[in-house]
């Protein structure tokens, strides 16, 4: 795969543990230019035949970071796991580089708190946010995922209440009652994107909505 030229954005994943890994292979998947870097050379030259181009280097050295043109990278994500040091080093470095938005793994609050401080774009905490969701999964009956956009704010995919089905979207007035979107009705492979006033809830429909943690709560509640 050739590089786009800006017509597409293009990543690169610097550190190949199992985070890593996952995110450049999905990316890849998905039919973006990734260049994976890791100072190791074994786990380079496992992932290299599945992703666009691998490099063994040193993260943490300026001069080797745009010797492979790094600051040409749309988005550069630094999940170094093991070694803080080596993350925050590589998060400066790619800032003073000038790369435009650089998402950091980290794995405890203030491991995000400091890379913030010392410039990244955004961060992620990948245990802790799945810990979260999973939270909102077990703790909503009927909830089946659930993306948090900001605190207190949430997508979530959830089985359609007992009380709504046979109703219309108008009559359920879910936007009024509980302060929530319908963005999206799946029932089996049928998808309705941004449904009608008058389209029927069915017993087999899952809704994906868009509202405040206690507006979808409330929603819960109409089961």
């Amino acid at each position: 795969m050739s590089r786009q030229n800006g017509k597409r954005q293009e990543f690169a994943v610097i550190g190949l543990g199992r985070f890593g890994t996952s995110l450049a292979l999905t990316l890849v998947d998905r039919g973006y230019y990734v260049m994976g870097i890791d100072r190791e050379r074994d786990i380079v030259q496992r992932i290299a035949d599945n992703i666009t181009q691998a490099v063994i280097l040193d993260s943490t050295d300026e001069d080797a970071l745009r010797a492979v043109d790094i600051q040409s990278f749309d988005t550069v994500v630094v999940s170094i796991g093991s070694q803080f040091e080596c993350n925050l080093m590589t998060t400066v470095a790619l800032k003073n580089i000038g790369v435009p938005k650089v998402v950091c793994k980290a794995t405890t609050k203030r491991q995000r708190d400091i890379l913030l401080r010392v410039g990244a774009d955004q961060v992620v905490l990948p245990e802790h946010d799945a810990g979260r969701r999973l939270a909102h999964v077990l703790a909503g009956p009927g909830v089946l995922d659930q993306l948090e956009l900001e605190p207190g704010y949430s997508i979530t995919e959830l089985r359609v209440p007992d009380s709504l089905v046979g109703h219309t979207l108008i009559e359920s007035d879910l936007r009024r009652r509980c302060g929530v979107n319908v963005l999206v009705v799946k029932n089996g492979s049928s998808l309705t994107i941004s449904p009608d006033g008058d389209y029927v809830f069915d017993a087999n429909d899952l809704l994906v909505v868009l509202g405040s943690d206690d507006g979808i709560a409330q929603l819960h509640e109409l089961t």
